[in-house]
């Protein structure tokens, strides 16, 4: 296993961030798939059975929301290039 895969916090090149805030739909995709971890954590919620067990779940709504927020984000980005 080399450095970078061994790593898992490892950035996004910039060529694909740049493809991604022009629209390129592979590109954002691409950013989708580095924060899908992410996101799911963050849409992990405890849901309760009918027996009062809890159970950690991926709230799809949740998750859907917060990657439409980040195609946004991606869309309304403005990279600004060193002179």
């Amino acid at each position: 296993m080399d450095k970078k895969q061994n790593n898992k916090h490892t950035l996004l090149p910039f060529s694909v961030i740049e493809a991604a805030t022009t629209g390129n739909v592979d590109a954002i995709n691409a950013v989708l798939k580095h924060y899908e971890p992410y996101i799911a954590a963050l849409a992990t919620r405890r849901l309760y059975d009918e027996n009062g067990v809890p159970h950690l779940c991926v709230d799809d709504e949740l998750r859907k929301t917060l990657e439409i927020k980040l195609i946004t984000k991606i869309l309304s980005f403005e990279l600004v290039k060193a002179a």
